[in-house]
């Protein structure tokens, strides 16, 4: 016996597009042409999803914050609706939250979590069980690899590759005094930066434009640009190769 969905009267569907077994849609919800959208799909009020989009069984659209009385970062506040962007792909058990901006052409891979206030750019791949924290802000052609986290009030531009089982930061006092709340501040990481795997990066510090931080290391002070840096803590090591630096990649953006 097939599960109907259920379909709130204000929303819309675009031509074409197709709903798997018990989808709940909820009020001025917009979907556009050619969408395909699995089984168990929970699209929140005002949701609205661009062209030719693929969302996988189980996933949550428009999901409203949870505050807790002494959280640090979540605000009571009016959000506007959760965009996805035409042609990205949305994987089983993804939960988007509203007030997140998706651009078009990202993959936000199974189980991740993009919550609101966050902004993602075009063609960036979001990896399995990836969290991308309030107040951040993520780039044009970004890979966020498997498990890794982006503490709230992050900055990634643009081609920032960040590997998997990354810990980024934000709290410097480590959850303790009042004082804490005035100093939050996560990590920033300029055009073509990139992060090994395993690696910690401690609150306000800045990978520059095309610095590599090797597996492992814990940073807790800024990396020069076009600089490897490794250790515990980490320190400078040598230049980057020429040949690794994102402008002599090639690549074109589409």
């Amino acid at each position: 016996m097939s599960l109907a969905s259920v379909i709130d009267p204000s929303a819309a569907l675009g031509e074409g597009t197709t709903l798997g077994e018990g989808c709940v849609l909820g009020p001025r919800v917009r979907l556009g042409a050619r969408c395909r959208v699995g089984h168990h799909v929970v699209f929140h009020a005002d949701t609205e999803v661009g062209d030719d989009v693929r969302i996988d069984d189980q996933a949550v659209l428009g999901k409203l914050p949870m505050r807790a009385a002494n959280s640090a970062t979540t605000k009571e506040q009016e959000l506007p609706p959760l965009r996805v962007g035409s042609l990205s792909i949305v994987g089983t058990g993804a939960v988007l939250y509203r007030g997140a901006a998706i651009d078009a052409k990202v993959l936000m891979a199974d189980l991740c979590t993009v919550r609101e206030n966050v902004s993602i750019g075009r063609g960036t791949i979001v990896g399995r069980g990836v969290t991308v924290e309030n107040f951040c802000t993520v780039g044009r052609f970004c890979k966020l690899e498997s498990e890794c986290y982006i503490t709230a009030y992050s900055t990634l531009e643009d081609r920032v590759f960040v590997a998997p089982g990354v810990v980024t930061s934000n709290d410097n006092y480590v959850g303790r005094t009042a004082e804490r709340f005035k100093h939050f501040k996560g990590v920033t990481i300029r055009r073509g930066g990139r992060v090994g795997a395993g690696a910690v990066l401690l609150p306000g510090v800045t990978v520059g434009e095309d610095g590599l931080v090797a597996a492992g290391s814990v940073v807790t002070h800024d990396v020069p640009a076009r600089t490897i840096v490794m250790g515990r803590p980490a320190k400078p090591w040598r230049p980057v190769p020429e040949e690794q630096l994102l402008d002599n990649q090639g690549w074109i953006d589409s």
